[in-house]
């Protein structure tokens, strides 16, 4: 059995890298957290073209997959790159809406596979917000056996990462879609955005480590680089190894999730997630979240003061690492999840 990625997906990596590389984010950041969601937009449609959000539309409604692995994949480079916008979230409706079929399903997952929907939701069990709800083209709300379009993003609330708000959707919006399937397709999109929040997650934290590992080469004291200290060696080598540790959790979670829709009965990729899958899922993003959130830690006490800085473009994914650990599941609850499962 092979459990490399292949040359494919590796190249569609390192694709994804050249396109973000090439956009600027932290200029693209700096815009969204301003409310100017033009260049984020831009950039979201680049990367529909290079084929990401069509990675969780079934074929039937013009997308390609789900294809977790791949989706792993896309994901990582974007936290890497600390893409704007509710990634995760766009990824999960559109399990969510294979899920649930019909009109609704019809309607809108052209769309996200194409890139000109932009997609927020909330699902029962994982709080009230919805990311980046006003830059959304829908947001949806699942309660019980019902699935809602929320008439609005409602008010926004605190966030630690300015460039990921948060929002409490606007209470009401007639049903869309009800009844059983609704509740086994919210399971599966509540797993599909915690596997992609743990893909982001690991992304940052690699960046975060990158960008520190160049720093203590350049940064001297005492007349050498700090890089040159053994303790610092020693913190950077612990947070690595908590980042390689969860790589193989994560693919592991993917290749679970992609036995799940490749099971009969499951064509239209609106799996209903099993317990090994949903604890698979948990142990990646436990293990992600925290790794990232280390890298975040490590990344702040070795640039010392300039880490604090607005001007430091590293501010952006400093800020990140930690909603990224706590999103689609606390670590306590991923913990509890992986127990149970």
């Amino acid at each position: 059995m092979r459990f490399l990625l292949t040359d494919e997906q590796r190249e569609f990596g390192r694709s994804l890298d050249a396109l973000l590389t090439a956009a600027d984010t932290p200029a693209v950041l700096r815009a969204w957290a301003a409310g100017d969601h033009g260049p984020g937009r831009a950039l979201w449609g680049r990367l529909a073209d290079a084929g990401v959000f069509a990675l969780a539309v079934p074929e039937a409604y013009g997308g390609v997959g789900p294809l977790p692995v791949e989706a792993a994949v896309a994901c990582v480079e974007l936290g890497r790159h600390a893409v704007p916008g509710p990634v995760a979230e766009t990824l999960a409706a559109g399990v969510l809406l294979a899920g649930a079929g019909g009109p609704v399903a019809e309607e809108w997952l052209p769309g996200i596979a194409s890139g000109a929907a932009v997609v927020s939701l909330t699902l029962e069990g994982y709080g009230p917000y919805a990311p980046d709800a006003d830059a959304a083209d829908a947001v949806f709300t699942v309660t019980g056996d019902e699935l809602r379009l929320a008439p609005g993003p409602g008010e926004p609330s605190a966030s630690a990462d300015p460039a990921r708000r948060l929002f409490r959707p606007e209470p009401g919006g007639a049903p869309v879609a009800k009844g059983p399937a609704i509740r086994a397709a919210a399971r599966a999109a509540g797993d599909t955005a915690a596997f992609a929040t743990a893909a982001l997650a690991l992304g940052c934290g690699e960046e975060l480590l990158r960008a520190t590992v160049a720093y203590v080469k350049q940064r001297t004291q005492f007349g050498v680089p700090v890089g040159s200290f053994q303790a610092v060696k020693h913190r950077l080598a612990d947070t690595l190894l908590g980042l390689e540790f969860a790589r193989p959790l994560l693919y592991g979670a993917a290749v679970e999730l992609a036995s799940e829709v490749s099971r009969p009965g499951a064509g239209t990729g609106s799996a209903e997630g099993s317990p090994g899958a949903g604890a698979a899922v948990a142990a990646a993003k436990v293990t992600a979240g925290e790794a990232g959130y280390a890298a975040a830690r490590t990344a702040l006490q070795l640039h010392g003061a300039i880490g604090y800085t607005e001007e430091l473009d590293l501010a952006w994914w400093l800020r990140r690492a930690r909603p990224l650990r706590d999103a689609w599941g606390t670590p306590s609850a991923c913990r509890a999840r992986v127990l149970a499962g």
